[in-house]
C-alpha cells in the first residue's frame, strides 16, 4: 500500500507514515485535513529542506488549496445556510494567519475553489456572499478535476 493514495483524493493514515518513516508528512496531511492553514505553513517551512531534497516541494505545496478547500467546509458547517457572507470566510483565514487578506483576495480565493470544482456554487458580487449547491456542497476529493 503506498503511504500517499494521491489519485483517490485520500491522506494516508498517521500509523502508516509513521511505519514508513515519513513523519515530515505526518503534519501536512493532518493539517490539510483538518483544513489549518497555519498548521500546514509551518509544517512546510519546517520540513522544507527535506520536502525540496525529496524533489516534492512544490507538489506538495499545492496541497494547500485542499487545505482551503477544507476550511471552507468548516466554516459552511458552522452557518448551515446556502448563502454565506464572504466575510466568513475572511475571518477563518485571518485566524489561520493568513497574510495580505482582503475581501477582494477572499473572493478570487473563492473563485478560483469554484471553478477547480472544490465547491459547488456562485460567488454574489453584489451581496458579498457565497451562494452554495443545496446539495453536494463539496464534492468528494477524487471527484473534483484535477
Amino acid at each position: 500500500d503506498p503511504p500517499a493514495k494521491d489519485d483517490m483524493g485520500q491522506m494516508p493514515k498517521q500509523e502508516l507514515l509513521m511505519k514508513s518513516k515519513l513523519t515530515a508528512f505526518s503534519d501536512v496531511a493532518s493539517s490539510v485535513c483538518t483544513g489549518n492553514l497555519m498548521m500546514f505553513s509551518q509544517s512546510m517551512e519546517r520540513h522544507q529542506a527535506f520536502f525540496i531534497k525529496a524533489g516534492i516541494y512544490l507538489i506538495l505545496e499545492k496541497l494547500k488549496t485542499v487545505a482551503m478547500r477544507n476550511l471552507f467546509k468548516r466554516v459552511w458547517l458552522l452557518c448551515r445556510t446556502h448563502q454565506l457572507d464572504l466575510k466568513a470566510f475572511e475571518d477563518a483565514l485571518l485566524f489561520n494567519q493568513e497574510e495580505d487578506i482582503d475581501s477582494d483576495e477572499v473572493e478570487c480565493i473563492t473563485a478560483n475553489l469554484i471553478d477547480k470544482g472544490y465547491i459547488k456554487g456562485y460567488i454574489s458580487h453584489q451581496h458579498q456572499k457565497l451562494v452554495v449547491s443545496k446539495q453536494l456542497v463539496f464534492p468528494s476529493l477524487s471527484s473534483v478535476q484535477k
